[in-house]
């Protein structure tokens, strides 16, 4: 039977740590709302501590969604969790995303702590925050570079103390994709208590690794992903909403699933994009402008034949209105024969390779040739007809 993945987005808190993707009050809602309509099962709303808009922004939040948890993150201290827990009094269902760091890098050079006196905050932490009256998620920050049987002792004292769900960051991006499986697979042989709480992944991309990493830590045993929209996120990103929640729906065999409604994927991405000012890449998978694109002349032949011959998603899947030929100079026959019919132009056989010599001309000095253009190209052309 297949497994319910919660989608947990954090979009509003990670992904608005970027330098000039803030967002106001309203607008942080604004994107909350369509989060909900996608379908997501976490919102991490914000950092309350932080600034007074981030507080008034979870608060808002809270007030604004009714379906997805709502998520304030705090670090391991009372003021911080205090506050968050004031924020979130109006959520209908809230979380206090809490935690401290767990490798020696972070002890020594961040905390100027030891093992036991963080493990023994984490846990503080963890029944503070409970005592507050909400669902508890604690982070061991930088996860993916701690000593194995250290994290899995602090993941055992802070699902004692109350954890409902263990979050296992990489926060680095550092880990590759088979060993960070392997991690979350330890800490499954290795706390007594795992069941006892959720197990989430939460995979930064400084090397390109987030999405790979996310669902090798699923395939181990993790149920809950930690994504943003776009991948937007802090240095290099956070692991992509768009790419986990496909992945799943396309690997059928993973046994896997989400409540996402990929087709309003599309429409939130443009909407995160404008909102935050951060532009899309061409490339990027699933929501990026080339991803249903098709120029070179050997795809688009194969393409027009079988769409599946070279798309494993159907544009309308994700929302994407259809998918794309463009004309370049590397384009084939069939793929201007296929726009020229569009138009209203019928050419076949010798006739077609006359068209094709000019079009390829034309190619070269435009380097992507429009409707427009193939427009003039027939007015040129006696042997084209409409």
């Amino acid at each position: 039977m297949s497994e319910k993945i919660q989608i947990f987005d954090t979009t509003l808190r990670d992904g608005e740590q970027v330098p000039g993707c803030q967002l106001s009050t309203e607008e942080k809602i604004t994107i909350a709302r369509e989060l909900e309509a996608l379908g997501v099962d976490i919102i991490e709303a914000g950092f309350p501590i932080s600034s007074p808009g981030d507080f008034l922004s979870v608060i808002g939040i809270s007030r604004a969604v009714k379906e997805p948890v709502v998520c304030g993150l705090t670090r391991a201290r009372q003021e911080d969790i205090d506050v968050a827990a004031e924020a979130l009094r109006y959520a209908k269902r809230g979380r206090i995303h809490t935690g401290i760091g767990s490798s020696d890098i972070h002890i020594k050079h961040k905390f100027r702590s030891t093992r036991e006196q963080v493990l023994e905050q984490g846990v503080w932490a963890v029944k503070y925050a409970k005592s507050k009256g909400f669902e508890v998620e604690f982070y061991a920050e930088d996860a993916g570079r701690a000593d194995l049987p250290f994290l899995a002792r602090m993941i055992e004292a802070v699902i004692d103390a109350g954890a409902d769900v263990v979050n296992i960051p990489d926060t680095t991006g550092y880990c590759l994709p088979h060993l960070y499986g392997k991690r979350i697979a330890y800490l499954f042989e290795n706390v007594s208590n795992i069941h006892q709480a959720v197990v989430s992944v939460h995979c930064h991309n400084d090397l390109g690794l987030a999405t790979a990493n996310t669902i090798s830590g699923l395939i181990s045993g993790a149920r809950q992903a930690e994504v943003t929209i776009n991948g937007i996120g802090e240095r290099a990103g956070n692991t992509s909403l768009e790419e986990v929640v496909m992945i799943l729906k396309k690997h059928k065999d993973l046994n896997m699933h989400t409540g996402i409604k990929t087709e309003r994927i599309y429409g939130i991405s443009k909407l995160v994009s404008k909102m935050m000012r951060m532009p899309v890449q061409p490339n990027k998978a699933i929501v990026g402008a080339n991803a249903f694109a098709h120029s070179s002349g050997i795809h688009q032949d194969g393409f027009l034949k079988h769409a599946e011959n070279y798309e494993i998603i159907n544009p309308a899947e994700v929302g994407v209105p259809c998918s794309s030929i463009v004309l370049t100079a590397r384009s084939g026959r069939a793929a201007l024969k296929h726009r020229l019919e569009q138009l209203g132009f019928k050419v076949e056989g010798a006739e077609l390779d006359i068209v094709y010599e000019n079009f390829l001309i034309m190619a070269d000095e435009k380097k992507e040739v429009t409707d427009k253009d193939l427009e003039v190209l027939a007015a040129n052309i006696p042997v084209l007809t409409r």
